[in-house]
């Protein structure tokens, strides 16, 4: 890979967490407040989310959902009803005092997530088995109190969507909690060429009021584990408190059930952590906001005609194509769609015109190739953004594999955790007690109990007790 070196980043050997922050600020991806721990989204940044959340949005609608908008304030009785939901939530909720100069008499959160107020609007306009299932969706911004921050990965206001959806039975509850997972495993292998691992949270680890936790883990390329989207399954324990029955089909009353399922900004972390380089951001190409760069090699008309002849027979087959004809040095261009991440840049000359050929760079290797002007162009690139989709994806699954390790023993995890962390196969009792042993070992947690389970070993890791279940674990951000 020709590697040269762009001077505006530290290289992530070096420093990991400053080549993260050089490229977030470099590509202009995301900027600093005055806000205290929230960041400003710049339009790069917020391009990526629209694309991505476009993807989602079809998805969802595809499958029946419907976005509607919540309140941004939850009174705290209503918070307060589902006991275990406002516990795992306390330590991070804003809380609003006044309205003007005016004490309030009940205090207002500035909301972490809408279970409560989606609970309490069911409550209250759902009453037959005819009413359901009610599959809603919002996108808005929630706040979290977070104490250390950093650009997209943890910042006290974020972006996300949320589903809650309720249904008449447990079995059509699962099978929804199941399916979103499948959308969120669908976006991350076919859209952001990110590997994830599929599988159920501990109950220490499991959102706080759910029954059960959905996951999905992808492995970054400093061997950190990232949660990237989840989905639950609440059974009754937030429509008993908040009393949302239905009227079922033996005409008795009973208590609907939920789910809800998100997914947030932090991906954008996620993509710059398995996908970038030194030189700056690399963006799996469908969701990237300029696919190809063409870039006119000197002034001349005709350079300056094909330059834009090419660009639009790309844009009317659907790419995301841009000219760059700034009167910057052809370095200059090269090195900063390179920071960008733009997947695929067009070269085209005073010689290459006369040769009828044009030279198109890809971002993640470096290779270059020369092709002739005749062929078909669009179907040319269209196969070549494909082509980098797979080859990224291809790399990251190698490095995970590469990263994912057996361990079984104490001393193995912290072999691992110290030199070379990653994902760890280990075998768990299922014991809280061994999940905060591992905790000592760098902070080591559960991830996930994979749907794909093997039998590593016969004994639990931590205790050597009889083992229940192949866990996954990591350090986590």
């Amino acid at each position: 890979m020709g590697m040269k070196k762009n001077k505006a980043i530290t290289s992530r050997e070096v420093d990991f967490a400053k080549w993260y922050t050089d490229i977030v600020r470099n590509a202009h991806l995301a900027s600093y407040s005055a806000v205290k721990g929230c960041m400003i989204i710049e339009p790069t940044g917020y391009a990526i989310w629209e694309n991505i959340q476009a993807i989602l949005d079809r998805k969802f609608k595809e499958l029946g959902h419907q976005n509607v908008s919540m309140p941004l304030l939850i009174p705290e009785s209503l918070l307060l009803k589902e006991k275990e939901h406002i516990e795992g939530f306390a330590p991070e909720v804003a809380w609003v005092t006044h309205g003007g100069s005016k004490e309030l008499e009940e205090r207002l959160c500035i909301r972490p997530t809408s279970e409560t107020l989606f609970c309490e609007y069911y409550s209250k306009n759902v009453t037959s088995y005819r009413d359901l299932p009610k599959l809603y969706n919002q996108w808005c911004n929630v706040v979290r109190w977070e104490k250390e921050t950093r650009p997209f990965l943890r910042t006290r206001e974020f972006l996300w969507q949320e589903g809650h959806t309720i249904h008449e039975t447990a079995a059509e509850a699962e099978a929804e909690t199941k399916q979103m997972l499948e959308v969120y495993r669908s976006l991350f292998e076919d859209y952001l060429a990110i590997p994830v691992v599929c599988g159920q949270k501990t109950e220490k680890e499991k959102f706080a009021g759910a029954e059960y936790t959905l996951t999905l883990e992808a492995l970054m390329y400093n061997g950190v584990s990232l949660q990237s989207a989840t989905s639950h399954y609440f059974g009754q324990k937030f429509t008993i408190p908040f009393d949302v029955t239905f009227v079922n089909r033996e005409n008795r009353e009973e208590y609907a059930y939920q789910t809800s399922w998100g997914t947030t900004t932090r991906l954008i972390g996620g993509i710059i952590m398995v996908h970038s380089d030194d030189n700056g951001l690399v963006l799996p190409p469908r969701i990237a906001p300029t696919q190809v760069v063409v870039i006119p090699i000197g002034q001349e008309t005709a350079v300056l005609e094909k330059a834009s002849a090419i660009a639009e027979m790309l844009k009317e087959s659907g790419i995301r194509v841009m000219v760059d004809r700034t009167e910057k040095s052809p370095g200059f261009k090269f090195a900063e769609h390179e920071m960008n991440g733009v997947p695929l840049r067009i070269e085209i000359g005073p010689r290459d015109l006369e040769n009828n050929q044009m030279v198109i760079s890809r971002r993640d290797n470096y290779t270059k190739q020369t092709v002739s002007l005749a062929v078909d162009i669009p179907a040319t690139i269209t196969d070549l953004l494909d082509q980098m989709h797979h080859d990224m994806y291809e790399r990251a699954l190698k490095r995970n594999i590469e990263n994912t390790h057996i361990c079984k023993t104490l001393t193995d995890v912290k072999e691992v955790m110290e030199t070379k962390p990653g994902f760890i196969k280990a075998m768990w009792c299922g014991e809280e007690a061994c999940e905060l042993k591992m905790k000592e070992i760098r902070g080591t947690k559960s991830r996930c109990i994979p749907f794909e389970q093997e039998q590593v070993s016969d004994t639990c890791v931590c205790c050597g007790k009889e083992a229940k279940q192949l866990v996954i674990w990591g350090i986590q951000y």
